[in-house]
């Protein structure tokens, strides 16, 4: 099954837009935790555990691994995802943007190494930047377009012969980029106005909406502007919100608490 096609399975048959970021901060982690050497595999994997059945994906942020030489810990629990809850996808975020051999082996690296379902890419030296991960048929990827952090302006908004440079990307990867129909997009709640736009160019594309939680994204204004005309479409990121809802032994159980809360809530305001 391709990564559209496992987004899609989730969302009907579970009912949830929600994803779960994965950003491990030992600074963080609840003091029990910190004596293991493992304790970010450890940590991660109690959150996945405890939520998997209300999310439409995990997306774990490569940097937050890599920071702590925990690279081993990142391949472990894409592979006890895929073990324990193989119907959940896995977006590796790592906004890789390069060309030629060296994006290649980027590809290779999100998809070989971690064996991710899908990867977010920045768009910004074009197509045959986003190429290599294209020759992965069932693989997908979201393509950064409107950011929600503020300096996405600097860019982003800038005129491009008539349209917003996030509106040429967003074009783009709703035809000829999408050759293996896997794409996606990166779209900020923080910014309902202009995920509006974006939902009304590129049909049914799947957005990744990152914002919502200790961003503070408002969630019905971001569901309303985002959804496909069938109430999907969407993953909606939610994570230091639900990673770090407790300090205790209980963290895991509060994550699920805090999860349950934010898929409701998203739920309460789609289309049926």
């Amino acid at each position: 099954m391709n990564f559209i096609d496992m987004l899609a399975a989730r969302w009907r048959t579970d009912d949830t837009l929600l994803a779960v970021g994965l950003d491990p901060d030992p600074a963080r982690f609840p003091p029990h935790l910190l004596e293991r050497p493992d304790a970010i595999f450890e940590f991660c994997r109690s959150i996945v555990d405890a939520t998997a059945d209300l999310v439409c994906a995990f997306k774990p942020q490569i940097a937050y691994f890599a920071s702590t030489r925990a690279e081993d810990a990142l391949e472990r629990l894409v592979a006890h995802i895929r073990a324990r809850h193989p119907a959940v996808p896995v977006i590796l975020d790592a906004k890789r943007g390069d060309i030629g051999s060296t994006a290649e082996h980027y590809a290779r690296e999100a998809f070989e190494r971690y064996r991710a379902h899908a990867v977010t890419l920045s768009p910004y030296m074009g197509f045959d930047s986003i190429q290599p991960y294209l020759a992965y048929p069932d693989r997908g990827a979201f393509l950064l377009c409107r950011t929600s952090n503020a300096g996405g302006n600097d860019l982003q908004m800038l005129d491009a012969g008539g349209e917003r440079v996030f509106e040429r990307v967003a074009r783009l990867a709703a035809s000829t980029w999408n050759t293996n129909g896997q794409l996606g997009l990166v779209v900020g709640a923080t910014f309902p106005a202009e995920l509006a736009r974006v939902r009304a160019l590129v049909g049914d594309l799947p957005l990744l909406v990152p914002g919502i939680g200790a961003q503070g994204g408002d969630v019905e204004a971001t569901v309303r502007a985002g959804q496909t005309s069938r109430g999907v479409g969407m993953v909606v990121n939610s994570s230091r919100a639900i990673l770090y809802a407790g300090q205790g032994a209980d963290f895991a159980e509060r994550a699920r608490g805090a999860a349950q809360a934010a898929r409701d809530e998203i739920n309460r305001y789609r289309l049926r």
